[in-house]
Protein backbone atom coordinates (compact mmCIF):
# COMPACT_ATOMS: atom_id res chain seq x y z
CA UNK A 1 0.00 0.00 0.00
CA UNK A 2 1.15 3.45 -0.59
CA UNK A 3 1.71 5.66 2.20
CA UNK A 4 1.60 9.27 3.16
CA UNK A 5 4.11 11.89 3.10
CA UNK A 6 6.58 11.92 6.32
CA UNK A 7 6.04 8.11 6.97
CA UNK A 8 9.04 5.87 7.75
CA UNK A 9 9.00 3.49 5.00
CA UNK A 10 10.94 1.17 7.49
CA UNK A 11 8.56 1.39 10.05
CA UNK A 12 4.97 0.11 9.52
CA UNK A 13 3.17 -3.54 9.87
CA UNK A 14 3.38 -6.30 7.49
CA UNK A 15 0.24 -8.52 6.71
CA UNK A 16 0.75 -11.69 7.10
CA UNK A 17 -2.73 -12.98 7.57
CA UNK A 18 -5.49 -10.91 6.15
CA UNK A 19 -8.52 -12.88 7.13
CA UNK A 20 -12.12 -13.12 5.63
CA UNK A 21 -12.60 -8.75 5.09
CA UNK A 22 -9.71 -6.70 6.93
CA UNK A 23 -10.05 -3.08 5.72
CA UNK A 24 -8.87 0.17 6.59
CA UNK A 25 -11.37 2.47 8.68
CA UNK A 26 -11.40 6.01 10.57
CA UNK A 27 -14.34 8.18 11.24
CA UNK A 28 -15.18 8.31 7.31
CA UNK A 29 -15.75 10.92 4.82
CA UNK A 30 -18.44 13.83 6.13
CA UNK A 31 -20.02 16.25 3.47
CA UNK A 32 -19.43 14.74 0.55
CA UNK A 33 -22.85 12.70 -0.27
CA UNK A 34 -24.02 15.54 -2.67
CA UNK A 35 -20.76 13.83 -4.98
CA UNK A 36 -22.22 10.63 -5.05
CA UNK A 37 -20.27 9.12 -2.40
CA UNK A 38 -20.86 7.11 0.36
CA UNK A 39 -19.28 8.17 4.33
CA UNK A 40 -17.73 4.81 4.54
CA UNK A 41 -15.89 4.49 7.95
CA UNK A 42 -16.16 2.14 10.96
CA UNK A 43 -19.20 0.55 10.84
CA UNK A 44 -18.76 0.23 15.33
CA UNK A 45 -17.45 4.09 15.69
CA UNK A 46 -17.33 3.52 19.54
CA UNK A 47 -15.18 0.43 19.39
CA UNK A 48 -12.87 2.53 16.59
CA UNK A 49 -12.74 5.38 19.17
CA UNK A 50 -12.14 3.59 22.09
CA UNK A 51 -9.25 1.61 20.63
CA UNK A 52 -7.77 4.99 19.30
CA UNK A 53 -7.70 6.54 22.97
CA UNK A 54 -6.32 2.89 24.50
CA UNK A 55 -2.75 3.74 21.91
CA UNK A 56 -2.74 7.80 22.60
CA UNK A 57 -4.25 8.51 19.03
CA UNK A 58 -6.48 10.92 18.25
CA UNK A 59 -10.51 10.12 17.68
CA UNK A 60 -9.71 10.64 13.60
CA UNK A 61 -6.80 8.10 13.13
CA UNK A 62 -7.25 5.35 11.12
CA UNK A 63 -6.92 1.79 11.93
CA UNK A 64 -7.97 -1.75 10.98
CA UNK A 65 -11.63 -3.26 10.92
CA UNK A 66 -11.74 -7.34 11.33
CA UNK A 67 -14.91 -9.39 10.42
CA UNK A 68 -14.91 -12.40 12.37
CA UNK A 69 -11.88 -13.83 11.47
CA UNK A 70 -9.56 -11.45 12.89
CA UNK A 71 -5.52 -10.42 10.95
CA UNK A 72 -2.25 -11.57 11.75
CA UNK A 73 0.84 -8.38 11.25
CA UNK A 74 4.36 -8.30 11.76
CA UNK A 75 5.76 -4.86 13.44
CA UNK A 76 8.72 -3.73 11.31
CA UNK A 77 9.72 -1.90 14.49
CA UNK A 78 8.32 -1.03 17.93
CA UNK A 79 4.76 -0.06 18.16
CA UNK A 80 1.66 0.20 20.80
CA UNK A 81 -1.22 -1.75 19.45
CA UNK A 82 -5.07 -1.99 20.98
CA UNK A 83 -7.74 -4.51 20.22
CA UNK A 84 -11.77 -3.39 20.17
CA UNK A 85 -15.01 -4.39 19.29
CA UNK A 86 -15.69 -8.01 18.64
CA UNK A 87 -14.06 -10.05 21.21
CA UNK A 88 -11.29 -12.06 20.63
CA UNK A 89 -8.31 -13.61 21.41
CA UNK A 90 -4.67 -11.27 20.92
CA UNK A 91 -1.51 -13.05 20.74
CA UNK A 92 1.94 -11.46 20.24
CA UNK A 93 4.72 -14.06 18.88
CA UNK A 94 2.35 -17.07 20.36
CA UNK A 95 1.92 -15.71 24.03
CA UNK A 96 -1.50 -14.07 25.01
CA UNK A 97 -1.89 -10.40 25.16
CA UNK A 98 -4.74 -8.21 26.49
CA UNK A 99 -7.86 -7.49 24.39
CA UNK A 100 -9.22 -3.82 25.15
CA UNK A 101 -5.90 -2.77 26.33
CA UNK A 102 -2.47 -1.05 25.04
CA UNK A 103 -0.36 -3.76 24.10
CA UNK A 104 3.38 -2.74 23.18
CA UNK A 105 4.45 -4.83 20.51
CA UNK A 106 8.72 -5.11 19.81
CA UNK A 107 10.29 -5.06 16.24
CA UNK A 108 9.75 -8.52 14.69
CA UNK A 109 6.95 -9.89 16.54
CA UNK A 110 4.06 -11.03 15.29
CA UNK A 111 0.40 -9.36 16.57
CA UNK A 112 -2.72 -12.04 15.97
CA UNK A 113 -5.98 -11.50 16.21
CA UNK A 114 -7.97 -14.54 16.26
CA UNK A 115 -11.76 -15.11 15.16
CA UNK A 116 -14.31 -13.36 17.04
CA UNK A 117 -16.10 -15.41 20.39
CA UNK A 118 -18.78 -12.90 19.73
CA UNK A 119 -19.95 -9.99 17.79
CA UNK A 120 -18.45 -9.76 13.96
CA UNK A 121 -16.62 -6.42 13.56
CA UNK A 122 -13.08 -6.20 15.63
CA UNK A 123 -10.67 -2.84 15.71
CA UNK A 124 -6.99 -2.68 15.68
CA UNK A 125 -5.42 1.02 16.43
CA UNK A 126 -1.42 1.29 16.55
CA UNK A 127 -0.09 4.58 17.89
CA UNK A 128 0.42 6.91 15.04
CA UNK A 129 -2.32 5.35 12.78
CA UNK A 130 -2.27 3.42 10.08
CA UNK A 131 -1.00 6.50 7.12
CA UNK A 132 -2.04 5.42 4.09
CA UNK A 133 -3.40 8.54 1.81
CA UNK A 134 -6.32 10.51 2.54
CA UNK A 135 -9.04 10.35 -0.29
CA UNK A 136 -11.55 13.06 0.36
CA UNK A 137 -10.45 13.57 3.64
CA UNK A 138 -10.49 9.90 4.59
CA UNK A 139 -8.21 7.21 4.79
CA UNK A 140 -11.51 4.78 5.09
CA UNK A 141 -11.93 1.90 2.39
CA UNK A 142 -15.29 2.87 1.10
CA UNK A 143 -16.43 -1.30 -0.51
CA UNK A 144 -19.12 0.13 -2.76
CA UNK A 145 -17.53 3.00 -4.73
CA UNK A 146 -13.60 1.34 -4.65
CA UNK A 147 -12.58 4.71 -3.11
CA UNK A 148 -9.05 4.49 -0.61
CA UNK A 149 -7.28 1.21 0.04
CA UNK A 150 -8.32 -1.89 -1.34
CA UNK A 151 -9.06 -4.73 1.54
CA UNK A 152 -6.10 -5.97 3.45
CA UNK A 153 -3.79 -8.80 1.43
CA UNK A 154 -1.22 -10.98 2.54
CA UNK A 155 2.24 -9.00 1.93
CA UNK A 156 0.62 -5.42 2.45
CA UNK A 157 2.96 -3.11 4.34
CA UNK A 158 0.37 -0.71 6.32
CA UNK A 159 2.75 2.64 6.94
CA UNK A 160 2.30 4.30 10.53
CA UNK A 161 2.25 7.65 11.25
CA UNK A 162 4.59 9.00 13.94
CA UNK A 163 4.17 7.95 17.36
CA UNK A 164 1.41 10.69 19.22
CA UNK A 165 2.94 13.03 21.61
CA UNK A 166 3.39 10.80 25.21
CA UNK A 167 0.53 11.63 28.03
CA UNK A 168 -2.03 9.97 29.92
CA UNK A 169 -3.84 6.88 28.44
CA UNK A 170 -6.61 4.68 29.60
CA UNK A 171 -6.07 1.47 30.70
CA UNK A 172 -9.70 0.27 29.84
CA UNK A 173 -12.37 1.99 27.46
CA UNK A 174 -15.81 0.13 28.26
CA UNK A 175 -17.97 -0.72 25.43
CA UNK A 176 -21.30 -2.79 25.42
CA UNK A 177 -21.18 -6.15 24.50
CA UNK A 178 -22.45 -7.49 21.05
CA UNK A 179 -26.03 -7.98 21.27
CA UNK A 180 -27.81 -11.32 22.17
CA UNK A 181 -30.69 -9.11 20.75
CA UNK A 182 -30.60 -6.22 18.62
CA UNK A 183 -33.25 -3.63 18.66
CA UNK A 184 -33.57 -0.48 17.06
CA UNK A 185 -35.12 2.53 17.18
CA UNK A 186 -37.16 3.37 14.22
CA UNK A 187 -37.74 7.35 13.09
CA UNK A 188 -40.72 7.06 10.76
CA UNK A 189 -40.52 8.63 7.54
CA UNK A 190 -39.96 10.01 4.24
CA UNK A 191 -41.97 7.27 3.30
CA UNK A 192 -44.33 5.80 5.85
CA UNK A 193 -47.47 7.10 3.47
CA UNK A 194 -46.43 4.19 1.43
CA UNK A 195 -46.98 1.23 4.14
CA UNK A 196 -50.44 0.79 5.53
CA UNK A 197 -50.40 1.66 9.37
CA UNK A 198 -51.02 -2.09 10.44
CA UNK A 199 -48.13 -2.46 8.65
CA UNK A 200 -45.95 0.13 10.54
CA UNK A 201 -47.54 -1.84 13.76
CA UNK A 202 -46.99 -4.84 12.52
CA UNK A 203 -43.19 -3.91 12.03
CA UNK A 204 -42.77 -3.10 15.49
CA UNK A 205 -44.17 -6.35 16.89
CA UNK A 206 -43.03 -8.89 14.62
CA UNK A 207 -39.40 -10.47 15.46
CA UNK A 208 -37.19 -10.24 12.33
CA UNK A 209 -33.39 -11.99 12.36
CA UNK A 210 -29.95 -10.63 10.89
CA UNK A 211 -29.57 -11.87 7.75
CA UNK A 212 -26.14 -14.03 6.34
CA UNK A 213 -26.31 -11.27 3.38
CA UNK A 214 -25.59 -8.77 5.45
CA UNK A 215 -22.70 -6.66 4.65
CA UNK A 216 -20.90 -3.25 4.73
CA UNK A 217 -23.35 -2.03 2.71
CA UNK A 218 -26.57 -2.90 4.49
CA UNK A 219 -27.89 -5.06 7.15
CA UNK A 220 -30.41 -7.55 5.71
CA UNK A 221 -33.71 -8.62 7.85
CA UNK A 222 -34.87 -11.86 7.36
CA UNK A 223 -39.33 -11.92 8.83
CA UNK A 224 -42.28 -10.96 7.67
CA UNK A 225 -42.81 -8.97 4.73
CA UNK A 226 -43.70 -5.55 5.24
CA UNK A 227 -46.84 -4.66 2.86
CA UNK A 228 -47.40 -1.47 0.56
CA UNK A 229 -50.04 0.65 0.11
CA UNK A 230 -48.91 2.23 -2.96
CA UNK A 231 -47.58 0.05 -6.33
CA UNK A 232 -45.25 2.13 -8.52
CA UNK A 233 -41.90 3.00 -8.14
CA UNK A 234 -40.44 6.12 -6.59
CA UNK A 235 -38.03 8.21 -8.45
CA UNK A 236 -34.29 7.61 -6.87
CA UNK A 237 -33.78 10.53 -4.31
CA UNK A 238 -31.09 10.73 -1.51
CA UNK A 239 -30.36 8.30 1.30
CA UNK A 240 -29.22 8.73 4.67
CA UNK A 241 -27.20 6.59 7.21
CA UNK A 242 -29.81 4.15 8.90
CA UNK A 243 -32.17 4.36 6.53
CA UNK A 244 -34.74 1.75 6.16
CA UNK A 245 -35.99 0.62 1.95
CA UNK A 246 -38.46 -1.79 1.71
CA UNK A 247 -37.31 -3.41 -1.63
CA UNK A 248 -40.34 -5.20 -3.59
CA UNK A 249 -39.67 -8.69 -1.58
CA UNK A 250 -41.05 -6.84 1.79
CA UNK A 251 -37.60 -7.68 3.91
CA UNK A 252 -36.25 -4.13 5.59
CA UNK A 253 -32.71 -3.31 4.91
CA UNK A 254 -31.01 -0.88 7.01
CA UNK A 255 -28.40 1.62 5.41
CA UNK A 256 -25.17 1.00 6.93
CA UNK A 257 -21.31 3.08 6.55
CA UNK A 258 -21.06 2.07 2.81
CA UNK A 259 -24.78 2.70 1.43
CA UNK A 260 -25.63 4.16 -2.29
CA UNK A 261 -26.02 7.87 -1.75
CA UNK A 262 -29.72 7.72 -3.74
CA UNK A 263 -32.08 4.84 -4.46
CA UNK A 264 -35.55 4.30 -5.21
CA UNK A 265 -37.39 1.86 -2.87
CA UNK A 266 -39.31 3.91 -0.41
CA UNK A 267 -38.12 3.94 2.91
CA UNK A 268 -40.21 3.33 6.10
CA UNK A 269 -37.93 5.35 8.68
CA UNK A 270 -34.50 6.29 9.97
CA UNK A 271 -32.27 4.08 12.67
CA UNK A 272 -30.67 6.89 14.79
CA UNK A 273 -26.68 6.95 14.28
CA UNK A 274 -26.61 5.80 18.06
CA UNK A 275 -28.18 2.30 17.35
CA UNK A 276 -25.87 1.65 14.25
CA UNK A 277 -22.76 0.43 16.40
CA UNK A 278 -24.62 -2.36 17.79
CA UNK A 279 -25.94 -3.57 14.20
CA UNK A 280 -22.22 -3.69 13.18
CA UNK A 281 -21.98 -6.46 15.87
CA UNK A 282 -24.96 -8.56 15.26
CA UNK A 283 -24.12 -11.68 13.53
CA UNK A 284 -26.37 -13.51 11.05
CA UNK A 285 -29.84 -15.24 13.07
CA UNK A 286 -29.22 -12.59 15.32
CA UNK A 287 -33.28 -11.94 16.38
CA UNK A 288 -34.29 -7.96 15.49
CA UNK A 289 -36.93 -5.91 16.68
CA UNK A 290 -38.09 -2.63 15.14
CA UNK A 291 -39.09 0.03 17.56
CA UNK A 292 -40.90 2.76 15.56
CA UNK A 293 -40.59 6.07 17.57
CA UNK A 294 -43.75 8.71 16.93
CA UNK A 295 -41.62 11.50 16.80
CA UNK A 296 -38.78 13.00 16.19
Amino acid sequence: MTRAPGTDPANGLLVVRPGPLTTVQDLGRRGVAHLGVPRAGALDEPALRAANRLVGNGPEAAGLETTLGGVALRALGPVVVAVTGAPAPVRVDGRAAAWGAPVAVPAGALVEVGAATAGVRGYLAVAGGIAVPAVLGSRSADLLSGLGPAPLTAGDRLPVGPPPTPGARPDLVPLPAPPAELVLRLRLGPRADWFAPAAVTRLGRDGYRVAAASNRIGLRTEGPAVARVRTGELPSEGMVLGAVQIPPDGQPVVFLADHPTTGGYPVIGVVPTADLAAAAQARPGTPLRFAPLREW
